[in-house]
């Protein structure tokens, strides 16, 4: 015979409290992610879906026709979005750098005790708290060849200018888009590596500073290598934010001139909701998808390798 052992719900309470003592934490994150999954797993499987149709609102608002490979095959053939794919790559990497570079220095200068810096640390994070198309504007009238500040002031130290002005110059235009996001987000790499320095301990660079270790010395030796991991997450996001520049881009030169300023944003901007063509910027958009992520993950490999958690 078997017996059947009834537990009373007051003997299962400690149970339960145990399992949700155990688990809250995943409870509490699981409807974010559950809705952050929801966000991004749809639209991509529904772009890989109509990766391999034919299907352009223009002509008709159901997919047409199965073509397979055909749209990867355009997108990769396609003189703009290789131009746009090369643009944005030297958006990318120039900007990151420059911007972790300058972030740095700034952030060493804000560890300094000198007057007015309280005030200098609540202006710096200003830049970054403005809209990226508001900050196009900005620059477009700073840049305007008929009175902008910057063209000004460039003609005041006697320096070139193009005739079409920065923007509608093959010369410059890219050039001023990277300017501009260098000025909106090299505030964001100050402020984080700010707070990063502040973290490291004094009493290991008062022994290094007994010692006689050089300001170089203690940068390359102590602080970068306790800072090294919150600035590899950093350079990560940024590069990844570069990488999806639009806002400025469309309000500065709409790409141009020519396909000198394209970036891989704006061109599926272009196809996606000006030219209406599903099937090729699905396609656009998971070649984009997965350049990205061949980089981040190289990126990561490298970066962490030696890295002992």
């Amino acid at each position: 015979m078997h017996s059947t052992i009834i537990r009373s719900p007051r003997a299962l309470a400690p149970v339960r409290r145990g399992f949700v003592r155990r688990n809250l934490p995943y409870l509490l994150i699981a409807p974010s992610v559950i809705m952050l999954l929801a966000l991004i797993a749809y639209p991509l499987l529904f772009a890989l879906k109509s990766s391999f149709y034919f299907w352009n609102l223009q002509v008709g608002p159901e997919p047409m026709a199965f073509v397979g490979l055909d749209n990867y095959v355009q997108a990769i053939n396609a003189f703009d979005f290789r131009a746009a794919l090369t643009n944005t790559l030297i958006l990318s990497v120039l900007g990151t750098a420059i911007e972790f570079g300058l972030g740095l220095a700034i952030a060493l200068v804000l560890l300094k005790t000198l007057p007015g810096m309280n005030v200098v640390r609540a202006l710096l994070i200003l830049p970054t708290t403005i809209a990226p198309i508001v900050v196009g504007f900005l620059f477009r009238y700073l840049y305007d060849p008929g009175g902008g500040l910057l063209t000004w002031v460039l003609q005041s130290l006697w320096l070139p200018v193009p005739a079409e002005g920065i923007l509608g110059s093959p010369s410059t235009a890219l050039a001023a888009i990277l300017f501009v996001d260098i000025w909106q987000w090299t505030p964001f790499f100050a402020i984080v590596l700010y707070a990063s320095l502040l973290a490291v301990p004094d009493e290991i660079i008062e022994a290094a500073r007994l010692d006689r270790a050089s300001a170089w010395t203690i940068l390359m030796r102590i602080k970068l290598p306790l800072i090294r991991r919150t600035a590899i997450i950093i350079v990560m996001l940024r590069f990844m934010q570069i990488f999806n520049t639009f806002d400025t881009v469309l309000v500065l030169t709409r790409g141009g001139p020519g396909t000198t300023t394209r970036t891989l944003g704006y061109s599926l901007y272009e196809q996606g909701l000006v030219n209406f063509n599903v099937g090729l910027v699905s396609a656009m958009t998971w070649i984009t998808v997965l350049i990205v992520n061949v980089i981040v993950a190289l990126y990561v490999f490298f970066a962490f390798r030696n890295e002992e958690w």
